[in-house]
């Protein structure tokens, strides 16, 4: 609704007091319908996006309502180098974002698989890696939540024309029945009109390799009335990812390799024998193996032994 449709809306009759009452009640009277119609006029006309300050921090949560973008001063994110276990992915993510931070063709990046492997963590950690190596803050991180997704192009308009290069990530990513957001998602990585930037990469993590149920799927395959065109519609989101990077379970080695790096990092003065036989018995009791699993035991370690993860 524009202003004038506000004015329409509006009726005379509304607009004036009555004026069989008395001067301070026609005043009030009018006041409050000065403060109706004003209301009006600023519900119809959408408020003006802040410019974001992009030299306040390397790293943001996109907020779609009003659309503005909330510095973060420090990201919850660990060392490169304690990623172990996954150092084929690791060095593939480095070079495609080492590539795309120097204007060179780059990919939107999907990394799926197994839980607590350290998907999120290595966005985050390669982010930090290549502003390091260039010795600068120019590719800025930016956070969009799963349920924002729709608001994305919105983002993109802000970080079109900005000086700067931009990761965009969205952690734990999937859709689920009667979701249809991932439209949005598909026609903003490749194949709208306006196109994804030049200077904005899309990363994604997610359980699912092609981020939607295989109950879904299969629903599609069995009720449609062309199943292959409809799956194809479907699973054809994981396209727009040119780069897939799958991580998958990890064997006793190295689940202790991973307690071993993050021990050693810490400086947790234990001999080898207690550390495996305590790390063993933990993964024994949470009934898995994985990067989380060991960073909770040493978590747990540290606590028992007085000392702080710093």
């Amino acid at each position: 609704m524009g202003i004038t449709g506000v004015f329409e809306l509006a009726s005379p009759v509304l607009l004036l007091p009555q004026l069989t009452s008395g001067p301070q009640n026609d005043l009030a009277a009018l006041n409050a319908k000065l403060d109706s119609l004003i209301d009006l006029i600023a519900r119809a006309v959408p408020a003006k996006a802040s410019v974001p300050n992009w030299s306040a921090a390397d790293a943001f949560v996109w907020v779609p309502d009003p659309g503005e973008l909330h510095a973060i001063p420090e990201v919850n994110r660990v060392d490169i180098t304690l990623l172990c276990a996954v150092s084929h992915v690791r060095d593939l993510l480095l070079d495609n974002t080492r590539r795309f931070s120097k204007g060179l063709p780059a990919n939107n990046a999907l990394l799926w698989g197994a839980r607590g492997m350290g998907k999120s963590s290595l966005v985050k950690a390669a982010h930090a890696a290549i502003n390091q190596e260039n010795g600068n803050s120019d590719l800025k991180l930016i956070e969009i939540h799963r349920e924002d997704i729709e608001s994305l192009p919105k983002l993109m308009t802000q970080a079109r024309n900005a000086p700067y290069r931009f990761i965009v990530f969205c952690d734990d990513l999937s859709f689920d029945n009667d979701d249809t957001s991932y439209k949005s998602l598909k026609a903003v990585l490749e194949g709208g009109i306006e196109g994804r930037p030049d200077n904005v990469i899309f990363y994604a993590t997610s359980n699912r390799r092609h981020l939607l149920p295989r109950d879904m799927i299969e629903n599609e395959r069995s009720t449609a009335i062309n199943p292959a065109e409809a799956v194809e519609e479907k699973v054809s989101l994981s396209d727009r990812f040119g780069l897939w990077l799958g991580f998958h379970k990890c064997s006793q080695d190295d689940y202790l390799d991973m307690v071993r790096g993050y021990a050693d990092h810490f400086d947790l003065k234990v001999s080898d024998e207690d550390l495996r036989s305590q790390a063993l018995e933990w993964a024994t009791t949470r009934g898995s193996r994985s990067g989380r699993v060991a960073f909770q035991f040493v978590q747990d370690l540290a606590g028992r032994l007085g000392k702080t993860l710093n």
